[in-house]
């Protein structure tokens, strides 16, 4: 199932909305770097961060050191950045704020 990419308005408006997500892949994917206490409360913040995933059917890319977890947000099925994205972004941040 094709999913339709974001227009330029719209990935203007992803990042005016979560402005601690930076583009990257030359305008294809959004990220952001979130640093804990310890391993710990990184850890939780992947497991919840995995829960939303499942529920969304959207899987973040991830990297995780210690108490730093770095996600990047894309969607394959549109080539870049879609309402997906923006819909995880949103549920992350809500999860830190």
């Amino acid at each position: 199932m094709s999913v339709p990419e974001l227009s330029d308005d719209d990935r203007a408006r992803l990042l005016a909305d979560h402005p601690e997500w930076e583009l990257t892949r030359e305008g294809k994917a959004i990220q952001r770097t979130f640093q804990f206490s310890d391993f710990s409360e990184a850890w939780g913040f992947m497991s919840r961060v995995a829960l939303i995933a499942d529920r969304h059917d959207h899987h973040p890319e991830w990297f995780n050191v210690y108490a730093k977890v770095e996600i990047t947000l894309t969607t394959h099925d549109a080539g870049g950045l879609s309402t997906r994205d923006a819909n995880m972004a949103r549920a992350i941040d809500a999860l830190v704020s």
